[in-house]
């Protein structure tokens, strides 16, 4: 029997979002994820959703502050800060585009795999990244 790794491991990043309904119709609706947790505590919510193969959730937190509405869609400094693995690209990149995902270019083919750039709703910028193409 295998025993699992111990130590740290990445278990969740937070996205701030405008309200939590809006994020998780497109988390779980248009992207397939799950809806792991949803707790009311009061004065917020406890919101986790998680793609359906696996990997670290996301805790998708509504802003509050001025500050923190200012940084949705910031919070990588406009860069890619968050990356969807697929086993099957083609698959994923139609579904995403019926889907009405913002992509920001054509797919292309990079040594680590093919990778195209797209939006979600509030801005933030995701690599969708899958096996190169066999030739």
């Amino acid at each position: 029997m295998t025993q699992a790794p111990s130590g740290p491991r990445l278990a969740a990043v937070s996205i701030l979002v405008p309200d939590y309904d809006s994020a998780i119709r497109f988390y779980c609706g248009s992207l397939g994820f799950d809806l792991t947790e949803d707790i009311d505590q009061g004065d917020k919510r406890w919101v986790t959703v998680a793609p359906p193969g696996g990997g670290a959730r996301i805790v998708l937190a509504q802003a509050s502050t001025e500050a923190q509405k200012a940084a949705i869609g910031q919070q990588g400094g406009g860069r890619v800060w968050l990356f969807l693995h697929t086993d099957d690209f083609n698959r994923d990149y139609r579904r995403l585009q019926a889907a009405a995902v913002m992509f920001e270019e054509t797919p292309r083919d990079e040594p680590y795999g093919r990778v195209a750039v797209w939006r979600d709703p509030f801005g933030n910028r995701w690599d969708l990244i899958g096996p190169s193409p066999t030739p």
